[in-house]
């Protein structure tokens, strides 16, 4: 459902309106985050109901003419519902996101990074209740450029810093395109503590990280990946 940005636009104040209860998924005390997945749950449903609806709606109009069917008042009302029903609900708003431009102007912006933290953050919770692996990719890719603000820049260091100290899900491979946009001093830093910790998957992730920072040519594949595990690079320097 993505399409060029500015169309049909949309402001950040509409989002929080639509949007603003699922803060509550990345809330440190459990019950906040319960009361959210409700919320969130009861979207899902909406958004169940209208398409059924609008199916049904299609399905009563099927004998009108293509054009006449587009305007049946009926099937808008029908459609329109739906669209709006999408509109709040994870990770279905996510997917009317621009085709071309920076995603960094993008009013959806606030809820992209809600959603990569509730996934690194609490897993277990964003797989029960909206597991969308390809949405995930998408945003990644997407947010891996280098002209976001210095808020959207300390996000996105979390959320690498945050990846790397856990054991892999998928679609984690993605984040490698996120370092190479947002490399510097102070993401090095993070990569590199994760490295010496005592967590074996800091370091093995953070070291990969590390390894293809300084190699901006190669290419993040599996094949790189077991070539890396093979020579033996995974162990941190001493000291």
């Amino acid at each position: 459902m993505t399409k060029v940005a500015g169309q049909d636009a949309d402001d950040g104040h509409a989002w929080g309106e639509r949007l603003g209860w699922a803060y509550g998924l990345t809330a440190p005390e459990a019950v906040d985050r319960a009361a959210a997945l409700v919320r969130l749950d009861d979207a899902r449903a909406t958004v169940r109901r209208t398409r059924v609806h609008l199916n049904e709606t299609r399905r009563l109009t099927s004998g009108l003419g293509h054009e006449e069917q587009d305007r049946e008042p009926v099937l808008l009302a029908a459609r329109e519902a739906h669209e709006e029903a999408l509109s709040r609900c994870l990770p279905e708003a996510l997917w009317d996101r621009p085709v071309f431009g920076s995603i960094g102007t993008w009013p959806g912006l606030p809820f992209a990074l809600l959603f990569l933290e509730w996934e690194a953050r609490y897993p277990q919770e964003w797989t029960q209740h909206a597991k969308a692996w390809g949405t995930k990719e998408g945003l990644i890719r997407q947010l891996a450029a280098d002209d976001h603000s210095d808020e959207v820049r300390a996000t996105l260091l979390d959320l690498v810093d945050h990846v790397v100290r856990r054991a892999y899900r998928c679609k984690d491979r993605e984040y490698v395109r996120v370092a190479r946009a947002v490399d510097g001093d102070d993401l090095r830093d993070r990569l590199d503590k994760s490295r010496r910790s005592d967590n074996p998957w800091a370091q093995l992730h953070a070291g990969y990280v590390l390894w293809l920072l300084d190699r901006p040519g190669t290419p993040n594949t599996r094949r790189v990946w077991r070539t890396w595990l093979a020579d033996g690079t995974t162990k941190p320097p001493a000291g």
